[in-house]
């Protein structure tokens, strides 16, 4: 064979075998993301989070607090007592209290107003303890109403756009000693870490995947959690100081997220690694 023939073929042969190498890759990272997949789905089968439902079903209408009163009047949006179709239009303005409100910060409000309970009390408690941990079950028990829904979060009133546009800035605001932001993991399609797929929350992710999965319980811990602890956890991971639980900028993130994925099917609670 002359030269110049054997050059092209070595040449052929090395982009042959490159990609067959690429091929193998992808076909390796799609086995790896099927299995993920997979796992999920037969966790799903006995996802503990409905203990949790059963559990927040108990306080929704059991009297509590100093008032001896249910939470049975507490309006998430539909009206007093309406569960059914409220997870899904959250966060959005509350005129009782002049404020754009998720439904951390809304029940807070109910626990305060209708049983008497101190909501400030409540917001400085760690997570998983006492009325947190009651929280975390109370959202799970009103997510699952809204099981199967599609996310229309309202966007009408001056104050929701304004939480919207906030939640776009902290969402790309690059800050702290890693200089990490939302859009950091989130802010391009194809992402991952490890063997984790990483939504892009920019747009709507697809149904069940991004906000449209929490509050999920969370394997790893063992424990619920709700949209609240998942943004503490994810400022912890930029190494940012925790927000304060319900802060405006927790809302307002959880706005952005919602609006962007308006359309997708809620499965929440989900299960989570």
């Amino acid at each position: 064979m002359p030269p110049g023939d054997t050059v092209s073929h070595t040449i052929r042969l090395s982009l042959a075998a490159a990609a067959l190498a690429l091929g193998a890759g992808a076909q390796a990272q799609k086995s790896a993301a099927d299995g993920i997949a997979e796992y999920r789905a037969m966790l799903a089968d006995g996802n503990p989070a409905e203990l949790f439902e059963a559990k927040g079903e108990d306080l929704w209408k059991k009297a509590r607090g100093p008032k001896n009163a249910s939470l049975e009047k507490c309006d998430l949006g539909k009206g007093p007592g309406v569960i059914k179709g409220a997870w899904v239009e959250m966060p959005r303005w509350f005129a009782d209290t002049g404020r754009v409100q998720d439904l951390e910060s809304r029940l807070l409000t109910c626990m305060e107003t209708l049983q008497g309970l101190d909501a400030k009390a409540i917001a400085a408690t760690p997570f998983g303890k006492g009325e947190q941990a009651n929280m975390e079950a109370l959202a799970a028990y009103i997510s699952a109403e809204s099981r199967g829904m599609k996310m229309n979060l309202p966007q009408g009133h001056a104050e929701e756009k304004r939480m919207y546009a906030m939640g776009q800035k902290a969402f790309f605001f690059r800050g702290g000693p890693m200089d990490f932001a939302c859009s950091t993991c989130h802010g391009e399609a194809g992402k991952r870490i490890r063997l984790q797929d990483l939504p892009d929350l920019r747009g709507n992710p697809g149904d069940g995947v991004g906000f449209a999965a929490w509050p999920a319980y969370r394997v790893s811990s063992g424990e619920m959690w709700s949209m609240q602890r998942r943004l503490n956890d994810c400022y912890r991971q930029q190494r940012f100081p925790y927000p304060g639980f319900a802060s405006e900028v927790t809302i307002a993130l959880g706005v952005y997220m919602g609006v962007n994925a308006k359309g997708a099917e809620s499965i929440a609670p989900a299960i989570k690694r």
